[in-house]
């Protein structure tokens, strides 16, 4: 087919070179060629992404920092700053709104761009893939690899074939060919548990995937099993997602010092994460009813419940309250490493109460003066007294990030 051909369908999966390690070395070029690990907080041991430097040692996302500097002892450890990438993310996702309004917000550091209508504008989609990568450069600084195709899942394998930097293109008309020896676990959407029960059926790789009926795939996993079924062929009929769908729950979660047991340490925890998650409601005129509030144990998993409030509120002090009440029936002193709080029914505040439910404290005075002030002078600036002298609890950019609305938070 001519290269001059329209596309019927042409996806763009932009995907950023290690990220944040690579924004940390365009900050300072003292960083540039170095073997640089960014790890959560001035404290933090665990390490959240690395330089393709430090990579080539072995060191890893999510690998403790004593192994890591056994691996690279030249490591250089870099504190992360999640405000500072996220910034650099929304500069991003806006510049590539210029290429195409198709855009699907993937994470932080990838998207998705539909531009089967902009082949007339801009070229073939080969050349808007090396239009993208341009355009990320000139506004980021840093670098990014890009996989063209005729679908996502496709576009996404084909963007990590050639890392650091690449542009891999993959004609829509050649994509089951190029994926058919490829191990289907390794594409996107296709864990192991998925991977063990198609090899009972002899689906190894993505070209065995033509002799079983798609019948199979759908009795066992529903819609998700039919558009598996499609990605393995070099045709997953999955849109990009233009459209931020609201928040099914919101939470916030941190991260503990290993081995906690002490109850006054836990208790400034749970209560940092209520007054995180009251201000982000607070500041989307959002509230909730129901939550959830655990403490993650090494042996034991989640230690928490499920809790109503008497009615649905964003008051920090009443979902801490709830959090104490859960925490004192399912938690016993066991060790602890993490601390969650997720509102479950998050809408819109100020709905019709019911007459027949008792009343609550009314702090939205309080709550207001407190948002106020603390959005002009930063985070806790005003804050209950427990955590005015609390250790530094760094935040991360949370999993469900988007670049505006309430997912727009770093936890």
């Amino acid at each position: 087919m001519s290269r001059d051909t329209l596309w019927p369908r042409a996806i763009i999966l932009v995907d950023m070179n290690a990220f944040f390690a690579s924004i940390e070395q365009y900050d300072n070029p003292k960083l540039q060629g170095q073997p640089v690990a960014v790890t959560n907080g001035d404290a933090g041991t665990c390490i959240i992404t690395s330089s393709y430097e430090a990579r080539a040692y072995g060191v890893k996302t999510g690998m403790r920092l004593p192994e890591a500097r056994r691996l690279c002892p030249s490591l250089i450890v870099v504190p992360s700053r999640p405000k500072r990438y996220t910034l650099v993310s929304r500069n991003i996702m806006a510049a590539l709104e210029d290429i195409t309004p198709d855009i699907e917000v993937f994470s932080v550091d990838e998207a998705f761009l539909d531009v089967t209508h902009c082949q007339r504008l801009h070229g073939p989609p080969e050349l808007i893939g090396q239009m993208t990568k341009d355009l990320v450069q000139e506004i980021s600084g840093v670098t990014c690899s890009v996989g063209v195709s005729g679908d996502k899942t496709t576009a996404k394998y084909a963007a990590k074939l050639h890392k650091p930097n690449g542009l891999t293109v993959i004609p829509p008309w050649d994509a089951a060919n190029r994926l058919s020896s490829v191990p289907v676990t390794e594409l996107c959407g296709i864990s192991k548990g998925i991977g063990n029960f198609l090899a009972q059926y002899g689906v190894l790789t993505c070209g065995d995937m033509q002799n079983i009926p798609i019948s199979i795939l759908a009795s066992r996993f529903g819609n998700l099993g039919r558009r598996i079924w499609y990605m393995c062929q070099g045709a997953d009929p999955d849109p990009v997602q233009t459209r931020i769908s609201d928040p099914k729950s919101m939470g916030h979660g941190k991260v503990m010092p290993p081995n906690t047991r002490d109850n006054d340490q836990v208790l400034t925890y749970l209560l940092h994460m209520c007054e995180k998650l009251g201000a982000r409601l607070r500041c989307h005129h959002m509230e909730a009813q129901r939550y959830f509030i655990g403490l993650r144990s090494y042996e034991l998993g989640w230690l928490g419940a499920k809790g109503n409030l008497i009615a649905p509120s964003n008051d920090s002090q009443l979902i801490y309250q709830l959090g104490q009440s859960i925490l004192q029936q399912h938690w016993q002193g066991q060790r602890v490493g993490q601390v969650q709080v997720t509102a479950l029914d998050p809408q819109p505040s100020k709905q019709q109460m019911d007459l027949f439910l008792q009343e609550q404290p009314d702090h939205s005075a309080i709550n207001q003066a407190k948002d106020t002030i603390n959005q002009r002078f930063g985070e806790l600036t005003l804050a209950p007294a427990r955590l005015l002298h609390r250790t530094k609890m760094h935040d991360v950019i949370a999993p469900a990030w988007q670049p505006k609305g309430p997912r727009d938070s770093v936890e």
